[in-house]
């Protein structure tokens, strides 16, 4: 005869429903901030030479954040607007070996926001458009999340942005700076003399509409002719905020 036990179902609290704890505990611990596992996009060596700070994003994560920069000065020569520029910017998560644990490193992998200019001479007439893009692939990434406070936290973001600004349509505008497109309706297309920096102090990371400034007059100027500027943004006061 069968033993008293024998193909009894296991009961709450038996080797099976302990397993299955187990597994998961593991699968919650593995996982890093907003759910990435931060050791499978380490890798088990690189993991233990960077241990990942608690409250900063893991390695490799990719983060997507909006951008409204309103009311922002742009000089063209002698003429001065005022535009809006929206759109947004999308950075990947490196290590930074210069202090691993209480920073990282972001690496820009999109960043385009645009901008309507002023209409012209008259009510009919739009002003163009102005675009802001980055400017190529962002090898070096200097960009750094550093967190300066543990409990609560506090981060300051350090984002190091070289652009290629294009105007479109730009005759209006050019003229009244004083400037003569080379034919009708071409676009104005002018790079980062030096990168701009905007820094930004958070109590989280990804930002929510937390307000940025631009640390340095940024001029731009032809790719061809980098010694003379033809526009200047003065400040960039950009509210950013994760997607």
């Amino acid at each position: 005869m069968p033993a008293p036990n024998d193909d009894k179902p296991e009961q709450p609290g038996s080797g099976k429903d302990r397993r299955d704890f187990l597994k998961g505990a593991a699968a919650a611990a593995a996982l890093g901030v907003g759910g990435v596992a931060a050791g499978g996009l380490l890798g088990g060596q690189q993991a233990q030479a960077f241990p990942q700070q608690t409250g900063l994003p893991p390695i490799g994560a990719e983060i997507p954040c909006s951008c409204l920069a309103i009311n922002t000065p742009l000089q063209i020569r002698t003429s001065l607007v005022s535009v809006d520029f929206r759109g947004g910017i999308k950075v990947r998560v490196d290590v930074n070996p210069d202090d691993p644990i209480n920073s990282v490193r972001l690496r820009v992998v999109g960043h385009r926001v645009s901008a309507e200019l002023p209409g012209g001479d008259s009510a009919e007439q739009g002003g163009g458009t102005i675009t802001i893009e980055q400017n190529d692939v962002d090898v070096d990434a200097k960009s750094l999340l550093k967190l300066t406070q543990k409990f609560p936290p506090r981060y300051e973001q350090v984002m190091v942005l070289s652009f290629t600004m294009t105007i479109d349509q730009p005759d209006d505008l050019l003229r009244r700076a004083g400037i003569r497109s080379r034919k009708a309706y071409e676009p104005l297309v002018l790079t980062t003399k030096n990168p701009a920096q905007l820094v930004g102090q958070l109590t989280q990371f990804p930002p929510r509409g937390d307000l940025y400034q631009l640390q340095n007059p940024v001029d731009l100027v032809l790719p061809d002719d980098p010694d003379t500027t033809i526009a200047t943004i003065q400040k960039f006061p950009v509210k950013v905020g994760g997607l």
